[in-house]
């Protein structure tokens, strides 16, 4: 299939979703804010490049850029009770939530004003008053973390569903079969998301997985699965809607896969010169790259214009700037702190119950 065709079978995918009574019923409004969530997402990781690169930010940075449409897509379609708990790719899901780009950016440099207070880094970003769980490092650590949350949602009676996000490289972890087999049994809320961006940490899918699509692993615990084009957020939230549905009215677990992309490597540590080629890269982003394609379709749909979307962007360039600014300027921890928020009780003295030492001098 030439490059033209290609883009031609994807438009005709956005086309078919965009009819979708979940599409169809969005406000102008709902769909500019998915691009300039979008727009947000690469410009606050494009800054935090520029900040690593700059010695700010320290250990490990793994940015999301060509992959937008999946979080802003996936996330646009939860409801009060839901909840999302995703690896260490995170800072897209965390936006996507309502996270502001302050508290992401003071995580990334270490400040105590992050989300973390500065002691998780870009790999644990965590929301809980926005019922989002992280931010995980350990891969695969994520999965059964997921079916927790969903078991806890069953037990206590909500409509909620959880999110649970990983990577292709995660499927092949034991987790990954354990978490599905107990979300299988015990028929629990949740949907399973194969953000599937083709390199692992650099090995291509491929070389690492004997079944394709990843999804179709559902099968051996009798669970549904999909899988649908990462880079088109009205097919994400289609897929997304079809799959929580489920989840709400029947209490069964869906495997979803989405085919999407990532321009840099695997994080800040990968020279990605390597396990593929330039012209590969520079083919998503010229054809396939994700907040062109929605730009386009808002042109093409009356909804912005070339130059409302060069707003967008600077507006978002200049909001990552910003946030760079306020993470610069914000102190680091005070060496004490490395014990709080560890144990509970040591927080909270007056109601310890326990007996010994939490902590060895």
């Amino acid at each position: 299939m030439s490059q033209t065709e290609a883009k031609e079978d994807k438009e005709s995918h956005v086309d078919a979703f965009s009819e979708n009574p979940i599409n169809k019923n969005l406000t102008a409004e709902e769909k500019i804010n998915f691009y300039r969530q979008m727009m947000e997402v690469r410009c606050f990781e494009e800054r935090a490049v520029h900040s690593y690169q700059q010695g700010k930010i320290g250990g490990f940075c793994h940015t999301y850029n060509g992959q937008e449409a999946v979080a802003i897509g996936t996330i646009s379609m939860m409801q009060s009770d839901d909840h999302i708990i995703t690896a260490y790719r995170d800072h897209a899901h965390g936006l996507a939530v309502g996270m502001n780009m302050n508290e992401c950016m003071a995580e990334l440099y270490g400040k105590v004003t992050g989300c973390s207070k500065g002691k998780g880094g870009s790999m644990h970003f965590f929301a809980p008053d926005k019922n989002y769980w992280g931010g995980h490092a350990i891969v695969g650590g994520q999965i059964p973390l997921g079916a927790g949350i969903a078991f806890a949602l069953k037990y206590k009676g909500t409509k909620g569903v959880c999110l649970c996000y990983m990577g292709d490289g995660a499927v092949n972890q034991g987790a990954f079969h354990e978490a599905l087999n107990l979300a299988a049994l015990w028929k629990l809320p949740v949907v399973f998301i194969i953000e599937n961006n083709r390199y692992s940490m650099g090995t291509s899918e491929a070389r690492s997985s004997s079944v394709s699509p990843l999804a179709r692993r559902a099968l051996a615990y009798d669970m549904g699965y999909d899988t649908g084009i990462g880079n088109s957020v009205y097919e994400v939230r289609v897929k997304t809607e079809q799959a929580m549905e489920k989840a709400r009215s029947k209490n069964v677990p869906t495997l979803l896969e989405f085919d999407t992309y990532r321009y840099r490597g695997h994080s800040m540590s990968d020279p990605d010169k390597t396990y593929r080629t330039k012209d590969e890269i520079a083919d998503y982003k010229n054809n396939q790259d994700p907040i062109m394609l929605f730009g386009s379709i808002l042109i093409d749909e009356g909804i912005a214009s070339e130059e409302s979307l060069i707003d967008i962007k600077k507006e978002s360039r200049k909001k990552a700037e910003a946030s760079a600014k306020f993470a610069d300027e914000s102190p680091f921890p005070e060496i004490e702190d490395i014990t709080k928020d560890v144990y509970w009780e040591e927080d909270n003295p007056e109601h310890k119950t326990s007996e010994g030492t939490m902590f060895f001098k």
